[in-house]
């Protein structure tokens, strides 16, 4: 099985293709224009994003949109999470902006949270959330992972101390929000098609224009 994933993050390429083994990912090609993330949750991003590219390919897609809610700010930055610090900021304004706005002393519990849309032309849509909790630390540490992870202790290994990206890809994969998802996702597409479903391999499982 091969699906188009609907991103330019070269990260999350790197990253879904190998959670999705053995499922294959084919990159956007570069004509395909990706519409703004207008949306108002994660789940409406990524079928923004889905559907735009399988409409201009005609073939099935997947897209995630994900991002970071930190109980101090009442969820936020949420969907914001990618362009917290402004358009055009990149991952170290973005967590400088939070750690700013969540001082020490104020409630340090985050949570990532993202949603992978699948989306078949022909058959209809799906989409699937993982998520993954932890705590803000002021002190980043970690050379691996991207976005707010050096900043982030997962609760999926307490007592550890290590930050999301001081983990190892694997350990990362296991535990982390798009990982969750991207297994989920993977497991019912691959129950479908054992089924022998010809197109759309979903089945019964899709939902038709909901998100």
């Amino acid at each position: 099985m091969r699906l188009v994933l609907a991103t330019r993050n070269a990260h999350k390429l790197r990253e879904l293709a190998q959670l999705m083994e053995p499922i294959e990912l084919e990159p956007l090609p570069d004509e395909v224009e990706l519409p703004p993330e207008t949306g108002t949750t994660f789940a409406d991003n990524a079928l923004l994003k889905a559907r735009a590219a399988a409409a201009a390919t005609g073939l099935a897609t997947i897209a995630d949109d994900s991002g970071i809610e930190a109980a101090a700010l009442g969820g936020a930055p949420g969907v914001w999470s990618a362009r917290y610090a402004g358009e055009g900021a990149g991952d170290v304004e973005n967590l400088a902006k939070l750690l700013e706005e969540v001082p020490q002393g104020a409630d340090p519990r985050v949570t990532y949270v993202c949603a992978i849309a699948y989306v078949d032309p022909d058959e209809g849509e799906l989409v699937v959330h993982g998520r993954c909790t932890g705590t803000l630390t002021h002190e980043p540490r970690g050379e691996g992972g991207f976005g707010y992870d050096p900043a982030v202790v997962p609760d999926d290994l307490p007592g550890d101390g290590r930050t999301m990206a001081e983990l190892s890809a694997r350990e990362k994969d296991a535990i982390s929000h798009r990982g969750r998802a991207a297994r989920e996702l993977k497991l019912k597409l691959l129950r479908a098609e054992d089924r022998g479903r010809p197109r759309g391999p979903l089945g019964d499982l899709f939902h038709r224009g909901r998100g």
